[in-house]
């Protein structure tokens, strides 16, 4: 292997400082914060010299998003670890971990869930979704479902009864869904994962991902004073509704 060059480790060296810069100005001023002006003056350079390591500001506010979830992903590998073997526990200690990133995390969670595109950066990548599987987060989250349902026979809704102006969307997603399970070692039939149990884990998502922002925003419609309690009750509800025991969220 090719030792890399005084050079190259001096550009790396830069590269990991402009990008250390970039997050501490986003956990200290939030997303708006990142800009080329801003970090070229904390390191000392003028702004032209950034676009010798990133084309653009979308481009590095894109390399700062890829190291918030690639954190975010170690850290929720964590919350499964001690359950690897328990399905519906690992996937709701995953939920709860997510949650708790969230509420402590605020400014990264704004610039990775909850910046719309052409706001904090105009690519079409600067919002992170379910849809990007591959993702640390996506993965670990995607996998933790696959046990629950290589392991447990849930209440999926059948396939007619999955709105027809969404089947052909769901369809093109079962597909990248069952080749993240498979890379990750989970034998599920294709069967298994049918249109109805595609519905049913966005749909998971849809509510997990909206009740943590309402919470991480302010934005519940009455004072909550025990937000945990109605995050745990939130969990039971879905495994209720699909078929898991309560006691499996606990």
């Amino acid at each position: 292997m090719t030792k890399p060059t005084r050079r190259g480790r001096e550009r790396a060296a830069t590269d990991k400082e402009i990008r250390q810069i970039a997050r501490k100005l986003l956990v200290e001023h939030g997303p708006e914060a990142v800009t080329l002006r801003a970090i070229a003056r904390e390191l000392g350079i003028t702004a032209p010299a950034l676009y010798r390591y990133y084309v653009s500001r979308d481009d590095l506010v894109e390399h700062l998003r890829l190291d918030v979830i690639a954190d975010l992903g170690t850290e929720l590998a964590a919350e499964g670890e001690a359950m690897a073997d328990e399905g519906a526990l690992q996937l709701f200690a995953i939920c709860r971990g997510f949650r708790r990133w969230a509420l402590t995390h605020t400014r990264e969670f704004t610039l990775v869930f909850a910046s719309p595109t052409g706001g904090v950066g105009s690519a079409a990548s600067s919002v992170a979704t379910l849809k990007r599987v591959t993702e640390p987060f996506g993965r670990i989250f995607l996998v933790a479902a696959g046990e629950v349902l290589a392991n447990h026979e849930l209440a999926t809704p059948p396939e007619e009864d999955v709105p027809a102006e969404l089947r052909e969307d769901l369809a093109a997603y079962r597909g990248e869904l069952l080749s993240v399970i498979h890379s990750a070692g989970l034998n599920i039939p294709a069967e298994k994962l049918d249109l109805g149990t595609t519905y049913l884990m966005i749909q998971f998502w849809a509510r997990l991902y909206g009740h943590v922002t309402l919470e991480v925003f302010g934005n519940y419609p009455i004072p909550v004073s025990n937000p945990d309690a109605l995050f745990d009750a939130m969990l039971a509800d879905l495994a209720r509704e699909i078929g898991l025991s309560l006691a499996a969220t606990r």
